[in-house]
């Protein structure tokens, strides 16, 4: 016989939701990137490199791994690749710190990489338990060794790419996990990021959550000249990082609050 959650169970979830991204936020640079690194030639050929077309960042990752496995490029080579990606300065720390207040924030991925490479980082780096969700684009090896991605979903906003718009994610998160806890919404939302397709999830936001914005990456400078533009309304308060050990000297200030 189960238990029916208590007042004082409902009262201790998580008050507190940390969205990260995973390339240049939680690693140091792109997994792409690093990846290619395995290849005989250690770079793509020009005709690849490219064929890259704006808003089409998936395609081209799928093209890239297709040409991996014509050069002989093993699943094995792939995985340690992976795993050998440096974490970003201090991201290491931040999740020591969140684990050891885990009773207060609910840690969620949203990533334009692929599943494959970010559940291999994460279990390597012995912080997958730490996250509730990832949401990225399915990736999986197929029977020839091939790494096959997929787009996450379809979507109609216009300034993302085709395949993920990461701010219908999070409004979708945030909706049903509303519901799951009882009509109870998170206190503050935490968007850490580094990238232009973090902006849109980013004005989501609401004036208690914070964008933590890597500092001098696209989305620090996007939102920076949104926040100075009169026609644009940001509502979220704009943190810049250049360590995870920044990000955890705010949100201490903010325990510190309550």
């Amino acid at each position: 016989m189960t238990s029916q959650p208590t007042a004082a169970h409902a009262m201790s979830e998580e008050r507190f939701l940390v969205l990260f991204d995973f390339d240049e936020t939680i690693i140091g640079e792109s997994s792409d990137d690093a990846v290619v690194q395995v290849l005989p030639g250690q770079q793509l050929p020009a005709w690849l490199r490219d064929s890259y077309h704006e808003g089409h960042y998936n395609e081209h990752s799928q093209k890239i791994l297709a040409y991996m496995a014509e050069q002989g490029v093993s699943k094995e080579s792939i995985h340690s690749a992976v795993e050998k990606i440096p974490p970003t300065p201090g991201l290491l720390k931040l999740f020591q710190y969140l684990q050891s207040h885990q009773q207060d924030f609910e840690l969620v991925v949203i990533s334009d990489a692929n599943m494959y490479f970010i559940e291999t980082w994460l279990q390597h780096a012995g912080v997958r338990h730490l996250f509730r969700k990832i949401f990225t684009n399915p990736g999986s090896f197929n029977a020839t060794g091939q790494l096959v991605l997929l787009p996450f979903h379809s979507h109609s906003c216009s300034r993302c790419p085709d395949n993920m718009c990461k701010q219908s994610i999070l409004r979708e998160y945030l909706a049903g996990r509303q519901k799951e806890r009882g009509g109870t919404p998170f206190q503050r939302v935490f968007y850490i990021g580094d990238g232009a397709n973090d902006v849109c999830p980013s004005q989501a936001l609401g004036p208690q959550d914070t964008a933590f914005a890597r500092r001098d990456f696209p989305m620090h400078r996007l939102l920076v000249e949104m926040q100075q533009s009169k026609s644009a309304k940001f509502k979220a308060n704009i943190v810049p990082w250049v360590s995870g050990e920044d990000i955890v000297d705010c949100l201490k200030k903010i325990m510190e609050e309550r």
